[in-house]
């Protein structure tokens, strides 16, 4: 017992040398960068000179690539004048405004500031209730989506170990910082990228079980204690990723400069509308193994009572030990679309948790069908509830109609009543 404990916790320091020396690396060559990508009506703009002027006199200058992308380095933080040379503009080019040519921006440190030059007529109108209600809708559809890749996960971790997983959102975020880091760093495409990530998601959720938490259950640790202990766990890797990573917000570099594309009002873009049929293929797939796979079915087994299932003859770790690579695997997909939607930070699976568990809760604690449920569910209030509040309060609505809904039923959606004594 002794030797297998030594070799966790050389495990464990070997995992962290090696993410501080993986940190250590992009961080010496980054440093403060303004960058941007010339687009009019979706087509790249190349042999544009862009200029950036700043503090004791610097000056730098770029000419936008065949992507259209441009990046110049900037000596420290400070505020800089970035200015578009509307000479080298193409004829089928006009900047929209023209009187914010050049504007001045802030550059915080180990920042790569991204900088949107808008191009042709202005087209914008005032929506009327009902477009912005259904442009909300559309929004909320899409959100609620991300939401249920992440959901999904956690209520089958939820539902084999009875574990309430606080650390379940640094997998959301850990998905989003690896996608970047092979985006933005190693030049990968986003898609190439993206398949490689839930790849190391699945690998960590394993991991954590395999390090952590199995040991834990095996110990007869408390499902409280256990609680505590994610707690801990989710503040830990936080701050190992606010080390790595920094404060600062990032956007992929290849999901930059997209415009809407309707229809109507919906302002989604393209990339929105291919996130939303990744994760609606994705849950069908993982529908599909719950529904008609044996293991999907000895999962669903042990979800509803471990105990039993054990009698009957299936491997109860083994089926959580595959629910753990799932729930990182589909975490880490959530966090490379939210990524995408929302830009790239070191704490944005934290910000999201609570909508995460609310929707766990709403939709039935330990169904997976439920979870998608809810998920839905609160990413379209969460959404649509801004066309009466403010957007600072969205996540109120949220938790407020799963208090209702508890209130009225209190074992979810789909859950099941349960006698309690």
């Amino acid at each position: 017992m002794r030797r297998h404990a030594v070799q966790a916790v050389l495990v464990i320091l070997g995992a962290l040398l090696a993410l501080v020396g993986i940190g250590a690396l992009p961080a010496q060559a980054e440093g403060e960068t303004v960058q941007g990508t010339l687009r009019n009506s979706g087509t790249p703009v190349p042999g544009v000179k862009v200029s950036v002027t700043g503090p004791e006199g610097f000056s730098g200058e770029a000419t936008s690539d065949a992507q259209g992308k441009w990046v110049i380095s900037v000596p420290g933080p400070g505020q800089y004048k970035v200015n578009l040379d509307v000479k080298t503009l193409p004829e089928t080019a006009t900047l929209r405004f023209p009187e914010r040519n050049p504007f001045t921006t802030t550059v915080n440190g180990d920042q790569t500031k991204s900088v949107i030059f808008a191009f042709g007529a202005d087209t914008r109108v005032t929506e009327s209730k009902a477009d912005q209600a259904v442009n909300r809708f559309a929004q909320g559809l899409r959100f609620g989506l991300l939401i249920a890749l992440a959901a999904v996960g956690l209520s089958l971790i939820f539902g084999t170990t009875g574990l309430t997983n606080f650390a379940h959102g640094e997998l959301v975020t850990l998905g989003a910082l690896v996608a970047f880091f092979f985006n933005s760093k190693l030049g990968w495409p986003l898609l190439v990228a993206a398949l490689i990530t839930v790849v190391v998601c699945g690998a960590a959720g394993y991991l954590q079980d395999k390090i952590l938490w199995d040991p834990l259950r095996k110990r007869g640790t408390g499902l409280i204690a256990m609680m505590i202990i994610s707690i801990g766990l989710s503040i830990f890797l936080r701050y190992i990723y606010l080390f790595i990573f920094g404060g600062t917000t990032k956007s992929y570099p290849d999901a930059q400069g997209a415009t809407s594309v309707g229809p109507g009002s919906i302002t989604l873009t393209a990339l929105d509308y291919l996130s939303m049929v990744i994760s609606i293929l994705v849950l069908l797939g993982f529908a599909f193994f719950l529904l008609r796979t044996r293991t999907g079915k000895a999962t669903r087994a042990v979800a509803d009572n471990p105990a039993l299932s054990s009698a009957s003859g299936i491997d109860v770790d083994r089926v959580i030990r595959i629910v753990w690579i799932a729930g990182g695997a589909l975490a880490g997909l959530a966090g490379v679309l939210l990524g995408i939607a929302q830009q790239v930070n070191y704490q944005m699976g934290f910000q999201i948790l609570l909508l995460i568990f609310a929707s766990v809760t709403l939709g039935g604690l330990g169904t997976a069908f439920g979870a998608l449920v809810g998920s839905l569910v609160v990413g379209i209030v969460v959404e649509m509830s801004t066309l009466w509040i403010p957007a600072e309060l969205k996540y109120v609505g949220a938790l407020a109609i799963l208090i209702v809904i508890l209130l009225v039923r209190p074992q979810g959606i789909l859950g099941r009543a349960q006698r309690v004594g």
